[in-house]
């Protein structure tokens, strides 16, 4: 949709915009199939305008989600307007800081900042689940067997295949460790609680100091371990292990959680690698299938995280072995 038409759609469905000059922006947004853009008015406001692909359901979702996260006391942006025939939402412009963007100051700074991204997510996770049998049909199918081994085999095909060219065969003795398996069984034997699914740095902004949820139209029902996994082995952003531990610690304090530590912390390694191999499998998908190759970029330092949590999972051995050949650097730009 050219951009005239989106500030004619602006002007049109909010009367703050009616009137005076407004520009228009594109922001790059990641892998997202969503196209974003700043709307600037004379006025000095501004806020963000989506327009989503309605082919893809989990975008169709997106505010019912805020919505419920707006009641539930969880920030995000606000809602100012949907056209849901033309796939266009206006929301409220929260800035450009993400967390990821402080990813260089003094953990001082970053811990006040990742102990509000774990307050949000708690939030999220604390609701009864009676609270959330209302967004049935508006999410994405909860964690299940299926979609851990789901997950496992986009890293196989898209990873350790399309990128690196390992031999099928080498793929499917792979892909049919027991190991593995067990993860997913484990995994889908837990209770569940409502996660982001996709909470990472780039996916938090920072406001006044304070986290807001973004980009959380996968959200569904799977396990408060998994986001803790996205979050504290985010490729994008390394956390020293003193620094990991310390929110491990304040996540667990803040929801006064009664568990069994040792046992807590190993389904938040059995999470990082179902969340490593998802995020490996989609940085190769995006980066070769989808031609945007900067993703290739980032498969090194997830790489070196997934060696280093299969190191502590006897079972997964002959995974292990299999990731120590592959080669250290993988270049975004063959040209």
């Amino acid at each position: 949709m050219k951009t005239e038409l989106l500030l004619r759609q602006t002007r049109l469905r909010l009367p703050a915009f009616s009137s005076g000059r407004i520009e228009i922006n594109a922001i790059e947004k990641g892998g997202s199939d969503r196209r974003f853009y700043r709307v600037r008015c004379s006025s000095e406001q501004s806020l963000i305008l989506v327009k989503y692909n309605r082919e893809r359901e989990e975008n169709c979702h997106y505010v019912r989600i805020a919505e419920f996260l707006t009641e539930k006391g969880i920030r995000c942006p606000k809602i100012y307007f949907h056209d849901p025939n033309e796939g266009l939402i206006w929301i409220e412009d929260l800035g450009e800081s993400d967390l990821f963007s402080f990813r260089n100051d003094e953990w001082m700074i970053r811990r006040a900042l990742y102990h509000s991204a774990l307050d949000e997510i708690a939030r999220l996770h604390e609701l009864p689940e009676h609270d959330w049998t209302q967004l049935r049909g508006s999410m994405p199918p909860e964690f299940s067997a299926a979609l851990y081994q789901w997950e496992q085999n986009y890293f196989f095909e898209n990873c350790l295949g399309r990128v690196f060219g390992l031999d099928q065969a080498i793929l499917n003795d792979l892909s049919c460790l027991p190991g593995l398996g067990a993860i997913a069984e484990e995994l889908a034997a837990r209770p569940r609680v409502l996660v982001h699914r996709d909470f990472q740095s780039q996916n938090l902004i920072i406001r006044r100091g304070q986290a807001y949820l973004i980009d959380f139209q996968g959200m569904r029902p799977g396990l408060a371990e998994y986001d803790l996994a996205s979050l504290l082995y985010d490729p994008y952003v390394g956390l020293a292990p003193v620094e990991h531990e310390e929110l491990l610690s304040y996540y667990l304090e803040r929801r006064e959680m009664q568990v069994d530590a040792s046992g807590w912390r190993e389904r938040v390694r059995l999470c990082a690698v179902q969340r490593l191999m998802q995020a490996l499998g989609a940085y190769g998908f995006l980066g070769l299938a989808k031609g945007n190759r900067h993703f290739l970029g980032h498969i090194p330092t997830a790489l070196v995280s997934l060696r280093n949590v299969v190191k502590e999972l006897p079972a997964l051995n002959a995974l292990g072995a299999a990731l120590a050949y592959l080669p250290a650097d993988v270049d975004p730009d063959p040209d």
